[in-house]
Formats: structure tokens, C-alpha cells, sequence
């Protein structure tokens, strides 16, 4: 981890001192990574790759103050989620404009492999209703909390860049991360306990 964060460190200063390539690195090593952020927040692909997008631009015009007290990938995508949290306020203040039952791209969990096995009509709908739910929980879950799991299970940050990226304790991460578990688990426990051909 400490290489990495040194080689960024290294592009860093290259951009600083007016190396655009150095950035065009940066991109490309971290574009993907952002972008899956991004729309576990936004489910809109044409909106989260605007979101990306501005969110390099954020940077790139913030990098000649970037000091390296964080890792450059923290303080990206700190700006990342900040950038998306804005974009959900702002459509927050639209939809009462918006018509309801808008939610088409809940099954993105769609055919998981733990459930592949037994390709049944059944099974395929049980996996489904599934991916629903988590979805729909997760969507419906605090900012906070949502924010803080996906870095968790997502990108599979540790608790310590998490603290530093929601600039908050450790504590305060790990008790997000825990609720929002907790609140998942509650909502698709029934789906897990009943049986597929009892649901009914």
C-alpha cells in the first residue's frame, strides 16, 4: 500500500510541476475504480460518467494544493462521493417532478453466483427478489451509512481511509458500517428463511 501511494505521490509532484501526462496516469489507474463508486450512488451510467468526469476536473484544478497528508486516492475520492452526494441533493430537490415506480436497474445483483447452480424458474426468481432488496435497502438506507458500506464492500477500503475520506473516527465508520449490516440483514433475512417453494 505504502508503494502505491509513493508512486502516486510521484505523479502528484509531476502534475504540480506542470506535467499533464503525470495526470493522465492518475486517470486511467483510478477511472474504473471511481466510476463503480459512482454508480453504486448514481444508477445512471451516463450520469455517474459525468460525475467521474467532474470529479478529475475537481481534482486536477485542486492538485496544486494537495499536500500528500492523505493518499491521493482518498482524497479522490473523497471528492468523488462528495461530488455525488451533490448530485443526489440535487435530483432529491426534482423528484416530486419525476413519475413514481422509476426504478428499472433494481436487479443489478441479478444472476449471483451463489445461486447459479440450480438455474430453475424458481431459483432464478428467488436470486432476483433478492437482488432487489439488498438494492432497495441499500438505496434506501441513510447517505452516511450507504456511504460508508459501499467504500467498505465495494472498494474494499479499510476503516482507517474510510475514517479519512468521510473525515470522521474510526469509531464512527465502524458503527455505520455495522447499522447498515444490521438493517440490510434485517430486510432479507425472510427472503433467506422462508423457503422458495413455501413463499407463496
Amino acid at each position: 500500500m505504502t508503494k502505491e501511494r509513493d508512486v502516486d505521490q510521484v505523479l502528484v509532484e509531476c502534475v504540480q510541476n506542470g506535467d499533464k501526462q503525470a495526470f493522465g496516469l492518475l486517470v486511467l489507474k483510478y477511472q474504473r475504480k471511481l466510476m463503480r463508486l459512482i454508480l453504486f450512488f448514481v444508477k445512471d451510467h451516463a450520469e455517474a460518467e459525468d460525475i467521474v468526469q467532474e470529479t478529475f476536473i475537481k481534482a486536477y484544478r485542486a492538485l496544486p494544493s494537495f499536500r500528500g497528508e492523505s493518499a491521493f486516492y482518498t482524497w479522490l475520492y473523497r471528492i468523488g462521493v462528495n461530488s455525488a452526494k451533490n448530485h443526489l441533493n440535487s435530483q432529491r430537490r426534482r423528484v416530486s417532478t419525476l413519475p413514481e415506480n422509476d426504478t428499472q436497474d433494481s436487479d443489478s445483483f441479478n444472476d449471483s453466483d451463489g445461486l447459479r447452480e440450480s438455474n430453475t424458474p424458481d431459483s432464478v426468481l428467488a436470486s432476483k427478489q433478492l437482488a432487489e432488496k439488498v438494492n432497495e435497502t441499500m438505496n434506501a438506507l441513510p447517505e452516511d451509512l450507504r456511504i460508508a458500506i459501499s467504500l467498505r464492500e465495494i472498494e474494499g477500503l479499510s476503516y482507517e481511509e474510510i475514517a479519512e475520506m468521510m473525515e470522521c473516527p474510526i469509531g464512527t465508520v465502524r458503527s455505520r458500517i455495522f447499522r447498515a449490516r444490521e438493517i440490510i440483514a434485517s430486510k432479507i433475512r425472510p427472503l433467506l428463511d422462508t423457503a422458495i417453494d413455501k413463499r407463496w
